[in-house]
C-alpha cells in the first residue's frame, strides 16, 4: 500500500491541465493502485493523478459505502450531465480544513477508457455525479472553490490560510 502525498495549495500543478494517457500500462494500473490507497486514506470519495503530482488524465471514484468499488477512469469526459441539480458540501486535501457547497448536475454519463484499455461508458448519479466531475475538474487544472462566487471564494481562501 502506497498513499502519497498531495500537492499543497497553490501548487501550480493543480492549475495544469493533464496530459492525455495513450495506452493502460501497468505504470498506470500502479498510478490508479497508489490513488486507491491514497484515497481510502483521507477518507474520500475521489481522487485525480494531478492532486499527486501526476499529470495525467487519470481519477479514481468510489461513493460506495462499503469501499473497495473505485472506479478507475483514463482520459474521463462528460457525455451528458443531468438538468437537475444538487448541492454537496465539497473540499480537496490540497487545500485540508475548508469546504464549500457546490451545486453541480445531480446525474452525468462519463466516457473514459476502462482496466484494460477499452473504452467504456457509465452514468454516475448522486454523491460518484458530483465526485467524478470534481476530479474532472482536477484534470482540466480547476478547484472545486471555481464554481464559487468571487467573494466566497476569496473567503475561503483566506480561512484557509489563517489555517495554514
Amino acid at each position: 500500500m502506497t498513499v502519497r502525498t498531495c500537492l499543497p495549495w497553490p501548487d501550480k500543478r493543480l492549475r495544469t491541465a493533464a496530459s492525455d494517457v495513450t495506452e493502460i500500462t501497468d505504470d498506470i494500473r500502479a498510478i490508479w493502485a497508489d490513488m486507491i490507497d491514497t484515497m481510502e486514506a483521507m477518507p474520500g470519495v475521489g481522487l485525480a493523478a494531478p492532486q499527486i503530482g501526476v499529470m495525467l488524465r487519470l481519477a479514481v471514484v468510489d461513493g460506495s459505502t462499503e469501499r473497495g468499488r473505485a472506479v478507475r477512469l483514463a482520459n474521463p469526459e462528460i457525455l451528458h450531465s443531468s438538468v437537475e441539480l444538487r448541492e454537496h458540501d465539497e473540499a480537496s486535501p490540497n487545500l485540508p480544513g475548508v469546504s464549500a457547497k457546490v451545486k453541480r448536475p445531480r446525474a452525468v454519463t462519463v466516457r473514459f477508457l476502462n482496466e484494460q484499455g477499452i473504452i467504456d461508458r457509465r452514468d454516475f448519479v448522486g454523491i460518484e455525479a458530483t465526485s467524478v466531475q470534481h476530479q474532472i475538474d482536477h484534470l482540466n487544472g480547476r478547484m472545486y472553490f471555481d464554481r464559487l462566487s468571487k467573494v466566497k471564494r476569496d473567503m475561503l481562501l483566506r480561512k484557509a490560510k489563517k489555517q495554514g
